[in-house]
């Protein structure tokens, strides 16, 4: 089944008498429990497809549909509560609130939906124990290795058992060892509870572990196949 269509999506920003064309007329579906990774250089336009199929911005023309749910007729507050709902991010730079411990962390989003607290918290300690982190709910993300707070941020990305998971580069700021963990729990992940994720990444370890694999280059797709 198609969780996502993308038709058609251009993007162009301006700086000056700069224009630069993100994307370039760009088609993509994605099948709901599918792992899939976009490939491609720096400005090749990965970053700027992830942010729109994350409702983070809006493409200049086209046509995208998540979960059925034309979301570009959606209004800004309509867009984020649909993110809320049903999708959950893994950024580069972890993106976790300094003065919460792991387990607040988790919880936070699952508190933005009213969930109540011991719900709530429970569901967190379950993911940290299923990302590798038992034992370390209560640690602050100073407290933690860049790769336990990545862990920290894929575990929040599922508490609200989103539609899709969207990665930005999620093993950029680790080591080839610890990129490759990560990777293997993402992949464990898809495969044990059918997560969707779709990856942005140019980093070799993270496109070894793609079930399919979509190269991008100057906004345009130019390469759609099944992983190796």
């Amino acid at each position: 089944m198609a969780l996502i269509k993308a038709r058609d999506i251009h993007k162009q920003y301006t700086s000056g008498d700069v224009v630069t064309m993100a994307l370039n007329g760009v088609d993509m579906q994605l099948e709901a429990g599918s792992f899939t990774v976009l490939a491609g250089p720096s400005g090749s336009g990965k970053t700027t497809l992830l942010n729109i199929v994350g409702t983070l911005d809006r493409p200049d023309s086209g046509r995208l549909t998540i979960a059925g749910k034309d979301v570009l007729t959606l209004s800004a507050t309509e867009r984020a509560r649909f993110r809320l709902m049903h999708i959950g991010f893994v950024f580069q730079a972890y993106n976790l609130i300094r003065v919460l411990t792991a387990r607040e962390n988790v919880s936070y989003v699952l508190q933005l939906q009213g969930v109540p607290a011991g719900e709530r918290l429970a569901t967190a300690d379950r993911l940290l124990a299923e990302v590798g982190l038992e034992g370390l709910e209560n640690r602050r993300p100073d407290q933690l290795s860049g790769g336990q707070q990545q862990r920290i941020a894929v575990a929040r990305a599922l508490a609200t058992q989103p539609d899709i998971v969207l990665a930005d580069e999620p093993t950029a700021n680790l080591d080839s060892h610890t990129g490759g963990e990560l990777m293997q729990l993402m992949y464990r992940l898809n495969e044990e509870h059918g997560t969707t994720f779709l990856i942005a990444s140019h980093d070799p370890v993270v496109i070894r572990r793609a079930g399919s694999l979509i190269r991008m280059r100057d906004g345009c797709i130019v390469q759609e196949a099944a992983a190796d």
